[in-house]
């Protein structure tokens, strides 16, 4: 898992949004594992490291300034002083972990305003898809506890408080001891113990309550006599089917007859000889539109070729009028043209000639239009308007009459169908004969299913009696099992108790020598200075460590300094990390503490850089100063640097990117 951004909106110190790029990649290539967030004391680095915890865990957070609060109020208790109490508060925290050997990113947003509703925050998860996939929301306690169990955080998220504790105490604190037994697995031996308790118990109750069984041959025999006369019943009800089935071929053998011999039509000849007339009385309507069309325009159908060449001639002589108008006219303009000319001084000789070429001009255009017949029809325009309007109107009633003829056409068709179902149909005494043959086979039937009903709910009556029979006999024996499985869990109930003990004994033992291996081991690292510590046990009860030198004499906790002390601590968490099998980051808040120069100089140069592959320290100026932090540029381990300014007169921090102390 790394942690590539932390985006915090008004959480605690934090106003607005500040994001936090947190991924130790510097390029495609190269990544250095530490993130250096610098800060004074009181100035937000623990906010920081609670808003990763509460991110990740929710209201299972184990944050430094919960205490006994309620999830309620301590999300009120994070939200900044200085903003709109209806403004949001949020929190983001994008990480990649490997899944089916390639890498997912998710973004983890928990969201909430002042007083939040329900007094829970919003929780979504951002995937690669930038969808939200809900039902990884709905299993995200679940989910996170096979990334970064919460009983083990605390060896990946810690801070000075911790490592001093951890440190000057014989006995581990609490919060380690819950984190070596889940990384043990030790919970759930203890778990199991627990509920073999609760099962003895249960046990116990059953055995002291079981009350007087029933008499075992009184059931049987019961039980067999109901199943004598569920098979008779059965029996019965296999013959009554048959006998329906009977019953009912043979009324459809009536009503094939009725149907056939005419009694269905017999039925319904009334309705036929209805459809007959109704049928009868549309063709008369019909008919009577065909009188009406032929009464008005239809007859002239007869004389179509009259009708057009009188309307052809009219066309004709109607354009010859027009012609002659038009010459009329010009003849007229050129007389006068010609008694203007005689007024004016120009000779006669000139004037004949333009009387000549006038003449020639008017022939000569209206040569084509010598209407060489004689005008016979002598038409006016209203005349000709309605013989186009008689022409048109009759050509709509030529169309009315042949839609008619075929709705005629069609309606005959229909009444002889009907002439011809009626005709087939039965004689009245005939239909009556296979109709009361119907009804007969009918009724029989019906009867017939009457019974067949009645024996039915019989049987499923005696099915019910009989499951309550046999379940009574089984919940004699299940009791009786039941008892004799109580009786044995109860006698066994110890020996697992004690093989569970022993289980829990080998598996601490097989565990812890791994696990002291490995803080020997870091321990000698970060010292540097073999000859101190030769050997180191860890107490299977307690979890307190025991130190050996070379002679195999124990080496007391209080001769160590507090430097070495501190680095001890340090060690037994790096070992207690390495023993989980989980590649985490590790994020450290104020993480050199005591220690003096030369413990520091082992810290920066053999834990910091090799802790994990993700390093997040949150560091005040005196812990990483100048020299450390120098020490860290010049060995290539610093990703990246933030500063944290915090504001006292406003009580505010600020994220500052590419810059520390120094």
């Amino acid at each position: 898992m790394i942690f590539l951004e932390l985006v915090l909106q008004n959480f605690g110190p934090y106003s607005g949004k500040q994001v936090i790029n947190l991924n130790p990649k510097i390029d495609e290539e190269n990544s250095h594992p530490i993130i250096l967030l610098g800060g004074m004391n009181g100035g937000g680095k623990t906010t920081l490291m609670d808003a990763i915890r509460l991110a990740l865990y929710g209201p299972r957070a184990q944050c430094s300034t919960r205490g006994n609060l309620s999830y309620s109020d301590f999300l009120n208790q994070c939200v900044n002083n200085k903003i709109d109490p209806v403004a949001d508060t949020r929190i983001e925290l994008l990480f990649e972990h490997i899944e089916n050997d390639k890498p997912i990113k998710y973004r983890v947003v928990r969201s909430w305003t002042k007083n939040p509703k329900d007094g829970k925050d919003t929780l979504g998860i951002l995937g690669d898809s930038d969808t939200w996939p809900a039902a990884l929301v709905n299993i995200w306690d679940e989910y996170i506890e096979n990334l970064l169990p919460l009983g083990i955080s605390n060896l990946f998220l810690f801070d000075g408080e911790q490592v001093k504790e951890l440190a000057e105490q014989e006995t581990p604190p609490p919060v380690v001891v819950d984190a070596i037994r889940g990384l043990l697995g030790l919970e759930l031996a203890d778990r199991l113990a627990v509920d073999l308790d609760i099962l003895v118990n249960r046990k116990l109750k059953e055995v002291g309550n079981s009350k007087d069984l029933a008499n075992l041959e009184e059931i049987e025999t019961r039980l067999t006599q109901q199943q004598e006369d569920y098979q008779i019943t059965g029996e019965k009800l296999e013959t009554l089917k048959n006998q329906v089935e009977e019953l009912e071929k043979k009324q459809q053998e009536a009503f094939d007859k009725f149907i056939f011999e005419g009694g269905k039509i017999a039925a319904e000849r009334n309705q036929l000889e209805l459809q007959q007339d109704t049928k009868t009385a549309e063709i008369e309507q019909v008919r009577q539109s065909m009188c009406e069309l032929a009464a008005d325009v239809l007859p002239l159908a007869l004389i179509p070729n009259l009708l057009n060449q009188a309307q052809a001639q009219g066309e004709k002589e109607f354009r010859h009028q027009q012609v002659q108008i038009s010459k009329d006219l010009l003849i007229e303009r050129d007389q006068r043209l010609l008694t203007w000319l005689n007024q004016v001084e120009i000779s006669p000789i000139q004037v004949e000639k333009i009387q000549s070429f006038l003449i020639q001009d008017v022939d000569s255009l209206y040569a084509k239009t010598i209407q060489v017949e004689a005008p016979w029809l002598l038409a006016d325009d209203e005349t000709l308007s309605q013989l186009d309007n008689l022409i048109y109107h009759l050509q709509n009633s030529q169309l009315s009459a042949k839609e008619k003829l075929a709705i005629l056409k069609n309606k005959e068709e229909e009444i002889h169908t009907l002439e011809r179902q009626v005709q087939t149909a039965a004689a009245p005494e005939d239909y009556t004969k296979l109709r009361q043959a119907l009804e007969a086979a009918q009724n029989q039937v019906v009867e017939a299913k009457e019974n067949y009903e009645t024996i039915r709910r019989r049987l499923a009556e005696l099915e019910t009696i009989i499951a309550k029979s046999k379940k009574e006999l089984s919940d004699y024996t299940v009791e009786n099992i039941k008892h004799r499985n109580s009786e044995h869990i109860i006698t066994s109930a110890a020996k697992v108790q004690n093989t569970l003990k022993i289980f829990r004994e080998k598996l601490t033992l097989r565990k812890l020598n791994k696990l002291e291996e490995e803080v020997k081991n870091c321990f000698l690292y970060l010292l540097h200075k073999s000859d101190l510590v030769h050997r180191i046990t860890i107490d299977t009860k307690t979890f307190s460590l025991l130190l050996y030198d070379l002679n195999g004499k124990p080496v007391p906790k209080h001769r160590l300094s507090a430097g070495e002390k501190q680095l001890l601590a340090i060690a037994f968490l790096w070992g207690l990390a390495k023993v989980s099998g989980h590649r985490l980051p590790v994020a450290i808040d104020t993480p050199l503490g005591r220690l003096d120069s030369s413990h520091r100089s082992n810290l920066l140069e053999r834990y910091f850089p090799s802790a994990s592959h993700q390093v997040i320290l949150l560091s005040t100026d005196t812990e990483i100063g100048k020299k450390e932090v120098e020490t860290l540029r010049e060995n290539e381990a610093i990703a990246r640097e933030y500063l944290l300014k915090y504001d006292s007169s406003t009580r505010q921090t600020t994220v500052v990117e590419n810059q520390y102390f120094w």
